[in-house]
C-alpha cells in the first residue's frame, strides 16, 4: 500500500521506467532517465517559482501606486506571448511541467497591465482590460480556436517575444533609468526561459517552442544587462521621488 502510494506520488518525477531504474534496478547511470527526470524536475521548479515571480513587481507597482517606467504595450505583448503559448500547448495536451509556469505568469502580467492603467488614472480602462483578456482566453483556449490557427500564431511567438521585451528595453534606454522594473523579476525571467530551453527539447521536442524560449532567454538577458548599466541611475531616481 505504501509502495503504491509512494509510487504514485513519484509519478510526478519519474516516468514508469525511470522508478523502475532507480528504485528496483538501482541503476542510476541511465543518460535518457538523467534527462527526463532533470527536465520534469526543473519543470516543476519552474510552476513554483512562476507562482511568484512577478509578485515583487506588482508589489513594488502598488507601493509606489506607479507604474512609471513601464511600457504597457511591452506588457501587452509580453501577456500575448505567453497566453498563445499557453493555449497551444493546453490544446496539444503538452505535459503540464512543459507549460504549467505560462498558467501563472499570465495571471501576473495581465495584473501588472490592469495595474498600470488603474494608476494612471483609467479605471474604466483598467477593467476592461482584465475583462478583454479573460475572453481571448476563452477563445484561444475553449475550443473555438482551430488548432492550425493556434499553430500559426505560435510560430509568430517570436516576433511577439522579442519585440515586446525590445520594446521595454527602449523605454529604458529612452528614460535612462528602469523605472519600477523589479530586479528579482527580471532575473527570474531570464532564468526561467533558459532552463525552459531544455524541459522544451527534453518534453515536447517540438521545434517553435524551442525557439521561442531561445529567444525570450535572449530578450530577457538584455533587460538584465539594462538592469546592472543603469542600477545607479534608478536608485538616483527612486530618492528624487522621494524627496519630492
Amino acid at each position: 500500500m505504501a509502495y503504491d502510494l509512494f509510487r504514485q506520488v513519484s509519478s510526478i518525477v519519474f516516468t514508469p521506467k525511470c522508478f523502475d531504474n532507480y528504485f528496483l534496478d538501482f541503476n542510476f547511470t541511465d543518460v535518457p532517465c538523467f534527462k527526463t527526470t532533470l527536465s520534469k524536475v526543473l519543470g516543476l521548479g519552474l510552476i513554483l517559482g512562476s507562482i511568484l515571480v512577478k509578485v515583487p513587481q506588482i508589489v513594488k507597482i502598488i507601493k509606489s501606486k506607479s507604474g512609471e517606467g513601464i511600457n504597457l504595450f511591452s506588457v501587452s505583448l509580453d501577456l500575448t506571448a505567453i497566453t498563445i503559448y499557453m493555449a497551444y500547448s493546453f490544446v496539444n495536451g503538452f505535459p503540464f511541467s512543459s507549460w504549467g509556469d505560462t498558467f501563472f505568469l499570465a495571471i501576473q502580467t495581465v495584473l501588472i497591465g490592469s495595474l498600470v492603467l488603474y494608476y494612471s488614472g483609467k479605471v474604466a480602462e483598467s477593467i476592461l482590460y482584465l475583462a478583454l483578456y479573460l475572453v481571448a482566453c476563452f477563445v484561444l483556449m475553449g475550443g473555438v480556436t482551430p488548432i492550425n490557427v493556434l499553430w500559426t500564431l505560435t510560430s509568430i511567438n517570436i516576433i511577439i517575444v522579442v519585440m515586446g521585451k525590445l520594446l521595454q528595453a527602449r523605454t529604458n534606454y529612452m528614460n535612462g533609468h528602469t523605472g519600477q522594473l523589479a530586479a528579482i523579476t527580471l532575473v527570474m525571467l531570464f532564468a526561467g526561459s533558459l532552463a525552459r530551453i531544455f524541459t522544451s527539447i527534453q518534453e515536447t521536442g517540438d521545434t517553435i517552442a524551442i525557439l521561442t524560449y531561445v529567444a525570450s532567454t535572449a530578450a530577457n538577458a538584455v533587460l538584465v544587462i539594462q538592469l546592472v548599466y543603469y542600477w545607479k541611475a534608478t536608485e538616483q531616481m527612486k530618492n528624487k521621488k522621494k524627496k519630492e
